[in-house]
């Protein structure tokens, strides 16, 4: 890990600089990826006749998949390092790009986009990478730009899909060729990134946990706590499978949709039953102390990170076709608008990690979930009779205090235990995922105003939680060499 602790020089591409510059542009994609249907909605939609329950479904599978597979990846970079897995990932997710981009049923394209909530678990990847890189005092800052200028894809596939459609040939065909495209570009970049960094700066030592296959705990009441957790990520699938059951949309015979239920019991009985394994030393005797760690401490930042980010993608799909409804906008115009909201990321995620260094972690995330909190209550405002400029003006508010509160949260996961920096990542990032698929369901049996108004009372419980139970992290980490040697990491 880097001791520089001078400010940043973004102008520079050397040193951990150039890790930056090249992790950011790695999330970007995969976010341009990940997003690249959301303006192209109406164009689909036409296309093959769809119903606003399937194009919102549409929706929620494009995020469902992210739960698992931000757990997953969160502990295959912790064992094999983030080169080879972001790497893996963009190549993985331009194959499943391609395969949206061709799909000639409904049903096709709700497969692909179910899968192709893969590419969502990117960002666990750099939030390695970049705690591999810069120290304590520039660490909020750094992942801030890495997430919030790598987010800003979403923002980019708003500003230029439509307009690539066009130019492909608008409603003949154009929407597929502008997707697919997007899949060749997160081909090419997969190898860019490969041959372009490594997973440590020369001479430091790459931590990895202990055991692997679930987070380890330090005392029997974190290890309750734990499993806790676990239940509102397969309560998402649940609601998922629920969605597409016979009860509501009809995609999944009664046969498959109980099955699924019963599957995912058995795979939530399954890693209580593997988590224990790695964990039943804590009944047993005392955790030494350099190997403790506050479990609450992630509980905390789930779900912080699943009213901020779970509402950015929730907010993210449906935008566009909220603005083009309420306002009778053309698809490139509410595509436009739209990505003010994602615009925001460029500056407001690097604000929140920078004001996270400098005025206290627990601090800054209660200020900016308050925010959130209060934006959300005046997007739920919003209707036709409102002034276009006024609504869009909001909605920045409100997406800068969604961002900074993303940021605020990831300065400091990678402050809870470095050596499961990817694992502790990968929940907070499925907590993500859990409030994108809640919000969206919510989304399906309510008005846009109150899917909004819904986001802010959470908010509000959220804002409650972190004010009486998150801890402000103080001193050194503690980490175990190789060796058996330790070796103290600055956390302030």
């Amino acid at each position: 890990m880097s001791t520089d602790t001078s400010k940043l020089n973004l102008l520079s591409f050397s040193g951990n600089t150039k890790i930056l510059h090249l992790t950011w542009v790695a999330f970007f994609i995969s976010f341009f990826v990940w997003f690249n249907h959301a303006p192209l909605l109406a164009y689909i939609r036409d296309e093959f006749g769809l119903s606003p329950q399937q194009v919102k479904t549409l929706l929620i599978l494009n995020v469902a998949l992210t739960i698992p597979a931000r757990i997953i990846v969160g502990m295959l970079v912790d064992k094999l390092g983030p080169r080879i897995m972001y790497s893996a990932l963009l190549s993985i997710s331009s194959l499943l790009c391609f395969g949206f981009a061709f799909a000639d049923s409904f049903e096709q394209m709700a497969i692909m986009r179910f899968l192709l909530g893969f590419v969502g678990a990117g960002f666990v990847v750099g939030i390695r990478m970049i705690a591999e890189w810069f120290p304590a005092k520039q660490l909020g800052v750094a992942e801030g730009i890495y997430g919030g200028w790598g987010n800003f894809g979403s923002a980019a596939a708003a500003l230029s899909l439509p307009t690539l459609a066009l130019i492909f040939g608008g409603e003949e065909n154009g929407w597929r060729y502008a997707i697919a495209m997007t899949g060749v570009i997160a081909l090419v970049y997969a190898f860019i990134y490969y041959f372009s960094v490594s997973n440590t700066p020369k001479g430091s030592t790459y931590f990895k946990p202990k055991k692997t296959g679930a987070m380890e705990v330090s005392t029997p009441g974190d290890f309750f706590l734990y499993m806790l957790m676990n239940i509102p990520m397969f309560a998402a699938l649940a609601l998922l499978t629920w969605k597409l059951g016979p009860t509501n949309l009809n995609l999944l015979a009664a046969s498959i949709t109980y099955t699924l239920y019963g599957l995912l019991v058995l795979l939530y009985i399954y890693q209580t039953m593997h988590i224990y394994r790695i964990n039943k030393h804590v009944f047993e005797k005392a955790v030494p102390e350099i190997d403790r760690y506050k479990f609450k401490q992630v509980a905390v930042l789930d779900l912080s990170y699943m009213v901020t980010f779970g509402s950015e993608l929730a907010v993210v799909s449906m935008l566009p076709l909220f603005f083009l409804d309420t306002f009778d906008l053309g698809m490139v115009e509410a595509g436009l608008l739209a990505s003010g909201y994602a615009f925001m990321n460029l500056v407001a995620r690097p604000g929140g990690g920078l004001i996270s260094d400098k005025f206290g972690r627990r601090k800054t995330l209660l200020i900016l979930l308050a925010g959130l909190a209060i934006g959300y209550y005046m997007m739920s405002q919003i209707d036709s009779s409102w002034n276009l400029f006024l609504a869009v003006v909001i909605t920045m508010v409100c997406s800068f205090f969604v961002q900074s509160g993303e940021g605020a949260v990831f300065a400091m996961v990678p402050l809870v235990k470095r050596r499961m920096t990817g694992q502790v990542a990968g929940m907070a990032g499925a907590y993500g995922s859990v409030g994108a698929v809640s919000f969206l369901t919510i989304l399906s049996f309510v008005s846009p105003q109150i899917f909004f108004l819904v986001i802010a009372a959470s908010a509000v419980v959220v804002l409650a939680i972190v004010f009486l139970f998150l801890e402000e992290p103080r001193g050194e980490m503690a980490e175990v060499l190789p060796d058996g040697t330790v070796q103290m990491i600055e956390v302030e």
